[in-house]
């Protein structure tokens, strides 16, 4: 089971390397993409990522659960699921607030709502990575 507890990592955090540091900078530099048809697209794709994020953190907890994988293990996939719990619960919903103010026309003032995200979203990279390195094959 640590195999696929490291498999689970890994692939976990490939998704949030393609969708947060890829996709998401460059869709608001492609052609006719203005800032609330990149947010209204934004938000979508966030909402299923997290989905899809949240199967990966119950499949790999289960995982070490099940395996022999000592604490150190443990630590970074937890680190990782509270990651993914903080930006589920409290910076996802106020960034969709704003976003939606923006989608319908109105503006919204200056906020490090986004860095906060993106500060925990490097935290979570990192936990992934040591996650899927600490879990033996």
């Amino acid at each position: 089971m640590s195999g696929l507890a490291a498999a689970l990592a890994f692939t976990w955090f490939g998704m949030v390397i393609a969708i947060s540091f890829l996709e998401t900078p460059l869709k608001f530099r492609a052609p006719g993409i203005t800032v609330p048809l990149g947010l209204g697209i934004g938000r979508l794709v966030f909402k299923a990522l997290n989905i899809a994020e949240s199967a990966l953190a119950v499949l790999l907890l289960a995982a070490l659960a099940t395996g022999h994988v000592n604490v150190r293990g443990w630590v970074p996939a937890v680190i990782a699921a509270a990651c993914l719990i903080v930006q589920m619960t409290v910076l996802r919903p106020a960034l969709d607030r704003r976003a939606a103010v923006v989608i319908t026309g109105g503006e919204v003032a200056p906020s490090r709502l986004h860095l906060g995200y993106v500060a925990v979203e490097v935290i979570k990279v990192f936990a992934l990575v040591a996650a899927g390195a600490l879990s033996p094959a």
